[in-house]
């Protein structure tokens, strides 16, 4: 499946989500040009480091921080859902030995998966099948968050 497709779905499917894509006229790093980020912001109000995506498509290694996937080959791209505690460690053994440049294949994210984020370069149609709840889990993980309003006997 493709990027396109990939970031139509998320777009499409899940309600209040902000999609971005790093730009110099979205004010993002050099580095992120190009990269989608998936972030639920209903009210388009979140500012800062509280525009957290809940997923993104990574496009290219980002130095020597995050280039184990080896991005830069023609074609690739990246995948990254970030999902619960819990169910990250349904899916990965602690010990596990992942080929971080293997397409098709759920991994743990080569650096944020001691933060419970998970990724698949190029995934199949099949794999992205897979994929749908842990894109879903992610999201609500990601509406929980929202900071809501506070009431007006709360607020005093």
């Amino acid at each position: 499946m493709d990027q396109a497709s990939i970031t139509q779905f998320i777009a499409t499917t899940f309600g209040g989500v902000d999609v971005v894509v790093g730009s110099q006229d979205a004010g993002s790093p050099e580095i992120s040009w190009g990269d989608t980020f998936f972030i639920y912001d209903p009210d388009r109000s979140l500012e800062g480091s509280r525009r957290f995506p809940f997923a993104t498509i990574v496009t290219k290694d980002y130095g020597e921080f995050d280039n184990a996937s080896n991005l830069d080959r023609p074609g690739i791209f990246r995948l990254n859902v970030g999902v619960s505690k819990e169910t990250y460690r349904s899916l990965f053994d602690a010990d596990g030995d992942y080929d971080f440049t293997a397409r098709d294949q759920l991994m743990p994210h080569p650096v944020y998966g001691r933060n419970h984020w998970i990724c698949v370069l190029n995934p199949s149609e099949e794999t992205v099948e897979k994929l749908k709840p842990l894109v879903a889990e992610a999201y609500d993980l990601a509406v929980k968050r929202y900071p809501r309003p506070r009431s007006g006997k709360d607020a005093g």
